[in-house]
């Protein structure tokens, strides 16, 4: 029996812009944005804004709370000694995760951009993720969007593959997602922009054929509306079996 034909466990995943943890009320606080994901309860996290843009560029998130106070670890990108990712992308997993490989990934830019990868082990379950933050630029949004397409479509033959993130996209049928969607499925988990009084789909989460929906959409309480100027997105997946 192949690994596709046993029952497989659900999981999930989000995929959250956290503006280096900077609130709507203009407070920087790490541990609102952590308890924001505990609440979510995901089982992988993708971020974006989670470095300071200026300086050593030192992750948003300190290392020790994170380690304090939630059950998940940064996948070690190891760019910068006190990064967390790679322009500001980053991955956090379930201590149960094994990380089987990781890698940034450099895609053509008008404004500095990158992308984060990993392929990650779900009791015994691969899964190749790529989190990402896009240009402000329709044109290198469509550029970048193709890069990465040429890249996840390596992998999904074999693994089961997962994009996500702020795509910076305000057109639901054209722009980067028409490139993403002509060979991924794009969820459209909801308005997440901005957090305050939501009216873009700026955050998104894409995935292969190889893996089935069973929920998706936005989180949105009072915290998460203060935490960051951008909500939540979440999915609940399942790998399909071969039968």
């Amino acid at each position: 029996m192949s690994a596709r034909s046993k029952p497989q466990q659900p999981f999930k995943v989000v995929s959250y812009n956290i503006r280096k943890c900077m609130g709507t009320d203009r407070r920087r606080d790490p541990m609102r944005v952590l308890n924001v994901l505990n609440d979510v309860d995901a089982d992988i996290v993708v971020l974006q804004e989670a470095d300071h843009r200026f300086g050593t560029r030192r992750s948003a998130l300190p290392h020790f709370l994170i380690e304090a106070h939630t059950d998940y670890r940064p996948v070690p990108f190891d760019v910068q000694i006190d990064s967390m990712g790679w322009h500001g992308n980053a991955i956090l997993v379930r201590n149960s995760i094994a990380i089987e490989h990781h890698d940034i990934v450099h895609i053509p830019y008008l404004e500095p951009r990158g992308v984060v990868s990993a392929i990650l082990s779900l009791a015994g379950q691969r899964i190749a993720v790529f989190g990402m933050h896009l240009d402000l630029s329709g044109l290198w949004r469509a550029r970048q969007a193709r890069a990465i397409v040429r890249l996840a479509r390596d992998l999904e033959e074999d693994c089961p593959t997962l994009l996500m993130g702020d795509l910076n996209e305000w057109r639901s049928n054209s722009g980067c997602h028409k490139e993403f969607g002509r060979h991924f499925t794009m969820l459209d988990c909801g308005r997440s922009f901005h957090s305050q009084r939501p009216i873009g789909k700026l955050d998104r989460i894409m995935h292969s054929e190889h893996l089935r929906t069973l929920d998706f959409g936005v989180h949105h309480d009072l915290l998460a509306s203060k935490a960051s100027d951008h909500l939540p997105v979440w999915a609940r997946f399942v790998i399909r079996s071969d039968d």
